[in-house]
């Protein structure tokens, strides 16, 4: 046996015991959602099978539609939110600037707190009373935009988006940072001798070179986005009248508020599905390389 086929060996059993934990308790239980969603099941007794009823109840559903449509809307403010906020945030760290401590303040704080106490501060802020949003409007003199920013229905799906957006761009900032971190300092020091303005440079030589690591982020920006539940839970449940509802909220009010265990199982096949054919879908977008 030579020394690379001793090294896959050793890699191999190195890996085994996290794969054999992952199959367990990652991937069986995803088959065995698809599996209960063929059945009408209140979490305990008996279960009846129906087929593909759940399932058709799934995608007629309007209530399924809306927070899907709430989702896409989450993945278009993170992707086109965090992304390029990161990167600029990324950017500026990256050179000797007076407000470097207070960007890394702003962007590090919520990555040390949870998304429950996210949820909260933010649902202070929003506070229709005693909301700082309304206090800091009404001292400006625009009190006609003074609103109960998550009980109005017009408004409160776009003013969850600010907390979303603030609470993950700290953890594409250090993807992006180690990323340029990794540019060739002969490269940027050609750049520079060709006189290529910093606008040029970004979109000609920094962009190309980290273009994998932008593409990973867009990729985790849709995948957190789809099962994005927490800060959703927290501030609004879902209402009001469904108009915060996302897939995952929705999944689980179905699920374990009206004991609807079948259908709550179709429902998160339904996002696995989906969840898939959107990042495929990304994928296959961002196949060429960034020229």
């Amino acid at each position: 046996m030579n020394v690379s086929a001793r090294m896959r060996g050793f890699i191999t059993i190195g890996l085994l015991p996290a794969l054999i934990i992952y199959l367990f308790f990652v991937i069986l239980p995803l088959f065995w959602s698809a599996y209960y969603g063929f059945f009408d099941w209140k979490g305990i007794g008996a279960a009846k099978f129906i087929g593909m009823d759940n399932y058709i109840e799934v995608f007629t559903d309007p209530i399924f539609w809306k927070a899907f449509k709430n989702n896409m809307l989450i993945v278009a403010a993170s992707v086109f939110g965090q992304v390029p906020i990161a990167m600029i945030l990324a950017l500026l760290l990256m050179r000797s600037t007076p407000f470097q401590r207070i960007i890394r303040a702003s962007v590090f704080m919520p990555m040390v707190l949870s998304s429950v106490v996210v949820g909260i501060i933010w649902g202070y802020i929003y506070h229709p009373q005693i909301g700082i949003l309304n206090f800091l409007l009404d001292g400006v003199g625009l009190d006609s935009w003074k609103k109960a920013w998550l009980s109005d229905p017009k408004v409160s799906m776009f003013a969850l988006m600010v907390p979303i957006i603030w609470n993950y761009i700290g953890p594409y900032m250090i993807m992006f940072i180690a990323a340029l971190q990794n540019i060739s300092p002969e490269i940027e020091d050609a750049a520079q001798l060709d006189g290529v303005g910093p606008v040029r440079k970004l979109f000609a030589v920094t962009l190309p070179m980290i273009w994998d690591t932008v593409k990973v982020a867009i990729v985790l920006c849709i995948s957190g986005s789809l099962k994005a539940f927490d800060l959703i839970y927290v501030m609004t449940g879902g209402g009001p009248a469904h108009s915060t509802e996302l897939l995952a909220s929705y999944m689980y009010n179905s699920t374990f508020n009206v004991y609807r265990f079948g259908f709550g199982s179709a429902l998160s096949t339904a996002i696995i599905i989906l969840s898939l054919l959107l990042i495929v879908g990304s994928q296959y977008l961002m196949k060429r390389d960034y020229r």
